[in-house]
């Protein structure tokens, strides 16, 4: 048999693990995007977080995401290295 007391317990140790993951989750909302696309009338592919951008924007909708990887990663690099 089930002891309710330690039952309610772990289960308020659940909530609060989900409560904390909920809390650090940003809205999805418009201006939250991490990437502006434009199209027409030029082409350009800029992300919000580093401000690199291309203007290869086929190669990015193909796929080719690496350069905007690497300057996001070496974004958080630098700011974990400014904080040490």
């Amino acid at each position: 048999m089930i002891n309710p007391r330690l039952y309610h317990i772990e289960l308020e140790k659940r909530n609060a693990e989900i409560a904390k993951i909920e809390s650090s989750k940003l809205r999805v909302d418009f201006g939250s995007q991490i990437r502006n696309y434009v199209l027409h009338p030029y082409k350009l592919v800029k992300d919000n977080r580093t401000s690199h951008e291309t203007s290869d924007a086929q190669n990015v909708l193909d796929g080719g995401l690496n350069e905007f990887m690497k300057a996001y990663l070496l974004a958080q690099s630098e700011e974990a290295a400014s904080k040490d």
